[in-house]
């Protein structure tokens, strides 16, 4: 690079300029600021200008996330009015058996408390255990003395358990078809008030006593409910089996459970083979359901509840 000079007036001569350390380093600091801002603007104007793969990868992810959300919330609701509804049903079971509230046995455990279980002092996690421990021996023990007092009226003959075995073997919730309540007739398809479980199965399907009793009735037609079979169990629990192809049993016979009474039909007004299938608690019938939940597991009780809830229409 050339020297540079300027004219000194005072003394009427050139000079070679030179230059200070503290001005290379101004000089320098003021190029680095004007490129830094420059390369910034840059970068900006590129940002929102440009998205590079994985930035259209992540918002597509994004949408995709928040159309989830939704769903998922939307199912959530869906879920927490489902358990209110079993939870209320399992209410209404327990109340028709027992003649009591279904006891609330609540959580085991606290999501909060769990959440922040590494900043918690083991104190508090052995006090919190021991709370939770005497809550649950207390509601254990006030299960179990339910139990107890269930028991001692049953000793004493005051009451029975109703009918807690199906008719039908091997019925699963596959074969569950209209329960009590109002439903469409399949003949005249218009809103009846159906008042038994309709049980599909094929004809000529064994058909069992659910309980022991005494047959009360024995009915033979080819209108209503055809071929009927009605035993009572004793403290007000009565079964009627319609519907029957046959009958092997008598008025006034003793039976006990799991006795042959007759075989699935299409006897009176049967849209199809099914067993017509009632339970009455002093004259008022419940939905037979409400008894199978003993001798089933929950899975399959919770289908069946699903299955008679959503099936519209009736086979009688």
């Amino acid at each position: 690079m050339a020297d540079k000079y300027i004219f000194d007036k005072k003394k009427m001569e050139f000079r070679k300029v030179t230059h200070s350390v503290g001005w290379f380093l101004r000089k320098g600091l003021k190029y680095f600021l004007v490129t830094a801002s420059i390369s910034v603007i840059y970068y900006i104007a590129f940002a929102l200008l440009v998205n590079t793969d994985t930035e259209r990868q992540l918002k597509r992810q994004n949408q995709m996330y928040r159309q989830l959300y939704s769903e998922m919330s939307r199912r959530e609701e869906l879920v927490s009015d489902v358990l209110e509804g079993l939870k209320a049903k399992d209410n209404d079971i327990y109340r028709q058996i027992f003649s009591a509230d279904a006891p609330e046995l609540g959580m085991a455990y606290s999501g909060d408390f769990l959440s922040r279980i590494d900043s918690v002092e083991d104190r508090d996690i052995v006090e919190y255990v021991s709370r939770k421990l005497d809550i649950l021996k207390g509601q254990t023990a006030a299960v179990d003395e339910d139990f107890r007092k269930i028991a001692e009226v049953l000793e004493k003959g005051r009451e029975s358990l109703p009918p807690l075995s199906s008719p039908l073997e091997s019925f699963n919730s596959a074969k569950a078809g209209a329960s009590v309540g109002e439903k469409v007739n399949p003949f005249y398809k218009v809103p009846a008030m159906h008042t038994g479980l309709d049980m599909i199965s094929p004809q000529g399907t064994e058909v069992l006593a659910s309980a022991g009793g005494v047959v009360k009735e024995v009915t033979k037609s080819a209108k209503g409910l055809g071929n009927v079979v009605s035993i009572d169990h004793g403290n007000g629990y009565t079964t009627r089996y319609a519907h029957l192809d046959d009958i092997k049993v008598s008025s006034g016979q003793r039976v006990q459970k799991g006795k042959l009474i007759g075989h699935v039909g299409m006897s009176g007004n049967s849209f199809a083979p099914h067993l017509h299938y009632e339970v009455l608690k002093d004259t008022v019938r419940v939905d037979p359901l409400h008894c199978f939940f003993a001798s089933v597991g929950p899975e399959e009780y919770a289908g069946m509840l699903f299955m008679s809830a959503n099936t519209a229409q009736s086979l009688d």
